[in-house]
């Protein structure tokens, strides 16, 4: 009687241990794991932190209002002045006439692919949207410069060649964040405005779209800052110049990723015993504050694109 009685309270101490050492080991497998988590993320930001680190006090040295506000007319050698404002109004107008030619086209394109895209051209205009995503930035250079050349001669050199050269890297991204940012809409919401008598089209512009603006906006401002840091295809189509220019269609235009390569190829400079105008490593220190702007106005574009996701999203319940 004892036996048969005992029986059962053993079983149940042993499913107990069984089930706490079970209990033991996915608690250990949990902590090994959130460990081996926390370790590859400061792995990856170690890289990142020592590159900010590095321009931020090789850069601030010569960052100064004076550094933004003139350009490098009239500097050479080893002069203790110049500054790269006609850099910084390279970029963004070259940057503006990219982003004016390729936000319309992605942006239609995606809505192509998104709301009418059936059959063989979509999976065509698909299959090139990602052909183009792979292109080399020094690839679109050399197309946008063989095609002004046809029309203004051999050497020509043009801001508004440079915006089509990086117009042609920004397309893919465009389409491809503008398409998914689409699919995102919920049907229910079309179905709503068809079920009104709302046409096709007005549903797009005046559902689709305003749904998913907040989208839009943060893949138009990523797919600027994924080509204003391109040096090749600028240097190619809009070449290098030490005076401001603000027309594109007229002349060299230079940038602050062309800038920054042009003062560190030049390096250091002899300078004469006694010179107190002259600094040897000048070009370097150019070069050094001038990236460190370059990374400022890329960080404000990604936090333009944030507070735009964050108080532009629409909130669907």
């Amino acid at each position: 009687m004892s036996a048969t009685t005992s029986t059962p309270v053993g079983d149940t101490e042993r499913v107990r241990a069984m089930l706490g050492s079970a209990d033991a080991g996915r608690k250990r497998t949990d902590r090994m794991m959130t460990g081996l988590i926390y370790a590859a993320f400061v792995v990856a930001m170690i890289p990142l932190v020592s590159l900010l680190w590095t321009v931020v006090i090789r850069g601030i040295e010569r960052f100064s209002p004076y550094f933004l506000s003139v350009s490098m007319r009239g500097v050479f050698g080893g002069m203790d002045a110049g500054g790269i404002y006609h850099a910084i109004v390279g970029t963004l107008v070259i940057t503006l006439v990219a982003a004016a030619i390729s936000v319309p086209i992605g942006l239609l394109t995606a809505v192509y692919l998104v709301e009418y895209g059936r059959g063989p051209l979509a999976r065509v205009t698909t299959f090139f949207v990602d052909v183009m995503t792979g292109i080399p930035s020094i690839v679109a250079g050399l197309f946008a410069f063989a095609l002004f050349a046809i029309f203004f001669g051999p050497g020509v050199r043009l801001g508004v060649a440079a915006s089509v050269a990086l117009s042609v890297l920004m397309i893919p991204v465009v389409v491809r964040s503008s398409e998914e940012m689409l699919r995102l809409v919920p049907n229910e919401l079309r179905e709503a405005s068809y079920a009104l008598g709302v046409p096709k089209w007005l549903t797009i512009i005046k559902v689709v779209l305003r749904t998913s603006v907040a989208g839009l906006t943060t893949g138009v401002l990523l797919s600027i800052a994924r080509v204003i840091g391109e040096t090749a295809p600028i240097l190619i189509t809009a070449g290098y110049a030490d005076s401001i220019n603000f027309n594109p269609f007229e002349g060299r235009m230079a940038t602050l990723p062309v800038y920054i390569f042009t003062q560190y190829r030049q390096g250091t400079v002899p300078c004469a015993p006694g010179a107190l105008d002259c600094v040897e490593d000048i070009n370097l220190m150019r070069a050094w504050a001038a990236a460190l702007t370059l990374i400022l106005i890329v960080m404000l574009l990604n936090l333009v694109g944030r507070l735009v996701t964050r108080f532009f999203a629409p909130k669907l319940r």
